[in-house]
């Protein structure tokens, strides 16, 4: 069930600024609906700024943010003219908690509008931004500043975004906002409190709301999110586990493959009948880059596809040239493997890992690293003896990670994604005694449709590139008499 205004391809918002705002506008000037990854782009925009802001894009975005004041505060303090000194360490920035220091809605706004600001810069098409509902203490501030951008759609998975529809009219309002927080083992609440009038210092023209779609792998979390208007998302994107990234676990008793994989079944599946019983527009993704795959998605009655693996190897995604080529590089040779790592996040989903050397994937690299966790996105709240909350990752040392209160084999083969994405896409933290963070690396299990763009563009393939030939059985004429 798809309407006129609807994309047919969705481009997936991934890693840290892998879906960069250059990918993002690349798919949104094709008619398509480009997507900006929201995952950490506080520390994104930090970063870009001490590296010197290169060809001046986000001074020329803050130079648009509705509060002069607020962008000069994140400029000055960030900004470094002549770039970072090689091996310097990046500057921290504030780290999510409850409640939020001022300085870190002021950053996380402001990060988000300035992607979105850029993806949607020159052109008149859709672009979106992709969230966490496991980063739930960044979501507020980290929305507030898409909405002031104009983004037209926000997408959330990896977990049940039930607040996420009431959260972006208020923000669009620029009314006071509450977004509970989840704590495990307590019956205590705790939120993150967003004032906009209060943090702008002015009260704004309201804005439009934007579009959100929920993303979920089970059609009774549809129909869940769905029967209360307080929850209903605007549309669906129903995400199977060979998509890249985090995926849902398996229902029922994990058990695992020879490799080490979860292995999933029929109670995995999705009832396409169930969703289209809903009423509300899904998109299929994890199986859906080839052309054909996209003109079966819209027989089930699908309103499209939301793509990843092909967009993120294309020329625009924000991978960084030398990464790219490798992935492409073994793709090519046909020794590029995916793999389902039932272990590596922090978080306790399933994460689809690259098996690339020197990267957080081989034993010996990941065994070099000091455990750290100094970004802190995947942290886990709990509450203390006394009340307050405090913070732990499955990813920092063991003995901080037990003496806070969790599970000692909670931390086997936890990676830190937190520092290994941002490291893909050039902003890898150099450390004091010479460490630089290494990459982990992810992509979906399907790659039919890179493996099929990488023999017609040998040298590689643009964003518009992979829209034309997603579209290309969609949008072929139908055969007539003449024609045959």
């Amino acid at each position: 069930m798809r309407t006129a205004n609807q994309p047919v391809i969705i481009q997936g918002g991934m890693g840290v600024a892998v879906s960069s705002w250059r990918l993002a506008s690349a798919v949104a000037r094709t008619g398509q609906l480009g997507v900006v990854s929201g995952t950490a782009l506080d520390v994104v925009v930090a970063r870009r700024l001490q590296d010197g802001d290169a060809g001046g894009h986000l001074r020329r975005a803050l130079a648009h943010f509705p509060v002069p004041e607020m962008a000069e505060r994140v400029l000055s303090r960030y900004f470094l003219p002549d770039g970072r000194p090689d091996g310097t360490p990046y500057s921290p920035i504030p780290r999510l908690a409850v409640p939020q220091s001022r300085a870190s809605q002021e950053l996380a706004v402001v990060g988000n509008f300035v992607e979105v600001w850029l993806a949607k810069e020159g052109h008149d098409g859709l672009v979106g931004i992709n969230f966490l509902e496991k980063v739930q203490m960044a979501t507020a501030s980290a929305a507030y500043g898409a909405v002031l951008a104009g983004v037209d759609y926000v997408l959330v998975g990896a977990g049940i975004p039930r607040e996420v529809p009431g959260l972006l009219t208020l923000l669009a309002r620029h009314e006071p906002a509450r977004l509970r927080v989840d704590v495990p083992g307590t019956q205590d609440e705790f939120a993150v409190h967003l004032d906009p009038v209060d943090l702008l210092g002015t009260r704004l023209p309201e804005l439009p709301r934007p579009q959100f779609l929920a993303i979920i792998s089970a059609h009774v979390l549809g129909g869940y999110l769905a029967r209360d208007e307080a929850t209903r998302p605007d549309g669906f994107v129903i995400e199977g586990h060979r998509a890249g990234g985090h995926n849902a676990p398996p229902r029922g008793r994990v058990a695992l493959n020879e490799d080490g994989e979860p292995i999933y079944g029929v109670r995995d599946e999705v009832s396409l009948a169930a969703m289209a019983e809903i009423g509300l527009p899904f998109w299929l993704a994890g199986t859906y880059g080839t052309p054909d795959q996209v003109q079966a998605a819209l027989a089930t009655g699908a309103a499209g596809v939301q793509v990843g693996t092909v967009f993120a190897l294309c020329r625009d995604s924000g991978f960084t040239e030398d990464l790219r080529d490798e992935l492409l590089r073994q793709l090519a040779d046909g020794s590029l493997q995916v793999r389902t790592d039932p272990l590596a996040s922090p978080t306790g989903f399933p994460f689809k890992v690259v098996q690339l050397t020197d990267t957080l994937a081989d034993g010996e690299t990941l065994g070099r690293r000091s455990r750290i966790c100094d970004l802190g996105y995947l942290r886990t709240p709990y509450q203390r003896s006394n009340g307050a909350l405090g913070y732990r990752c499955a990813a920092e040392p063991e003995q901080v990670y037990v003496r806070k209160g969790g599970k000692p084999e909670e931390t086997t083969g936890r990676m830190c994604l937190c520092n290994g994405l941002t490291a893909n896409v050039g902003l890898a933290q150099s450390r004091r005694d010479g460490y630089v963070e290494q990459r982990v690396v992810t992509l979906g299990a399907d790659l039919d449709g890179a493996r099929h763009l990488l023999k017609v563009f040998p040298d590689g393939w643009g964003a518009d590139d992979a829209v034309e030939w997603l579209l290309s059985a969609v949008l072929a004429p139908e055969p007539t008499a003449e024609t045959g």
